[in-house]
């Protein structure tokens, strides 16, 4: 046969979609095979780099760019997430009881709380967590579980009632205080007390009818002294939007003032957040005593 009629062998093309080698095209400087070898592209979604179509004219080297967000692909360091915290205190407003052992999640938190103690506010994890309540022999009291806002505060108070004890959360997040004012709110944990009004010794009422078990919300107060007494009354409060101020020596005794159940001096300073607790002092009506918290 005429070898000028025989005919040049090729590479096949590859089927649709499976990539491989390709012929050159440019018919330049072709490997002694007869056709120029490429890397295979990825299968679809597997990734990795792609020819650069448009390569930068200075000689820089190309990057191969980071997907769209939720495009998926590489991403950059991963760092890890950390439990977000509360802030508690406990407070032992169960008269009649001795101290307790407090657990959080079966670990130790306190080992020993007695009576009227209010502790400083200590971390917790955010979240659903298991409180228990013992005496200091080890004999568990009660296990409640409790939901704690990642950084809010807020007080846990043992408190009495008709079967024994139990947990009352009280939120204790409050605006900061302005303009060189404070704050005050009343919390009755007393069960043996009737609803309890908080009044100035002029008779002006700062908080009327706080049941056992209710903490009322902040109010502002300016500084200064002030003589509160702790009376159950039918006389109506002050608006919530008055601010408390300090007493004027004029209207001291111009009103009968009701028999009381406790009194309270209290130096209020600017800044700062008061909260009242009424505790129990014996078990007779109406005998209770006082307990203040001050917060910045």
């Amino acid at each position: 046969m005429d070898q000028s009629m025989r005919a040049t062998p090729v590479i096949p093309l590859p089927n649709p979609g499976e990539g491989g080698p390709v012929a050159d095209l440019n018919g330049t400087n072709p490997p002694s095979g007869g056709a120029v070898p490429v890397v295979p592209l990825p299968d679809l979604g597997a990734g990795g780099p792609v020819a650069d179509l448009n390569p930068p004219s200075d000689g820089a080297t190309p990057v191969i760019p980071l997907p769209n967000p939720g495009e998926g692909g590489p991403v950059g360091p991963i760092f890890p997430l950390f439990p977000r915290q509360a802030h508690t205190r406990f407070l032992h407003a169960a008269f009649g009881y001795g101290p307790f052992r407090i657990l959080v999640n079966g670990r130790l938190a306190l080992s020993s709380l007695r009576y009227s103690a209010l502790t400083g506010y200590g971390h917790i994890s955010a979240g659903y967590q298991t409180i228990t309540v013992a005496g200091t022999d080890g004999y568990i009291y009660l296990q409640k579980t409790l939901p704690f806002e990642a950084d809010s505060p807020s007080t846990v108070a043992i408190i009495n009632t008709a079967g024994g004890m139990d947990l009352l959360q009280i939120h204790d997040s409050c605006c900061a205080p302005s303009g060189g004012m404070g704050t005050i709110r009343l919390s009755n944990l007393a069960r043996n007390s009737d609803p309890m009004d908080l009044l100035l010794a002029d008779g002006r009422t700062v908080f009327a009818d706080a049941v056992f078990k209710e903490t009322t919300a902040f109010k502002r107060i300016y500084p200064g002294g002030y003589q509160f007494l702790l009376a159950h009354t039918d006389l109506e409060p002050m608006p919530q939007w008055q601010p408390v101020e300090t007493m004027d020596s004029a209207f001291i005794g111009a009103s009968p003032l009701p028999t009381t159940a406790a009194t309270l001096f209290l130096q209020v300073r600017a800044g700062v957040n008061y909260t009242i607790f009424l505790l129990s002092a014996g078990s007779a009506q109406n005998a209770v005593q006082t307990l203040v918290a001050e917060d910045r």
